[in-house]
């Protein structure tokens, strides 16, 4: 089993920054995708991004590229999700997730269904 627990969400005003942080534990599967996925009431939960165990491969939701950064260090058994310019439409629950192995295609890394384990999540609420 692995253990995820999100930490740096808040409240912030737009135009600000945010950097959360996951921390994992337990089992480490070599070779995983670490991504973060957010979700607000009443909607299904949003790929937002997700980092190869090499960082090779990065993949970012349309609406959060060049605001957002996904980084991880795999000596700490951690994944980062830095935001900056933060927009209102992007309070939500932010979850992060693990996959149990490498994920065949970079096109599959939005698929919630190649996440095995998840976090508690971390709200993040932007004010105008």
């Amino acid at each position: 089993q692995v253990q995820l627990v999100e930490s740096g969400g808040g409240p912030v005003q737009a135009g600000g920054s945010l950097r959360l942080s996951c921390a994992a534990s337990g089992r480490i599967f070599q070779g995983n995708v670490m991504a973060w996925f957010r979700r607000v009431p009443t909607k299904e939960r949003e790929f937002v991004a997700a980092n190869s165990w090499t960082s090779n491969t990065i993949v970012y939701e349309d609406s959060v590229k060049g605001r957002f950064t996904i980084s991880r260090d795999n000596t700490k058994n951690m994944v980062f999700l830095q935001m900056d310019n933060l927009k209102p439409e992007d309070t939500a629950e932010y979850y992060c997730a693990s996959s149990t192995g490498p994920i065949g295609g970079s096109q599959y890394y939005s698929d919630v269904k190649e996440y095995t384990f998840w976090g508690q999540g971390t709200q993040v609420t932007v004010s105008s």
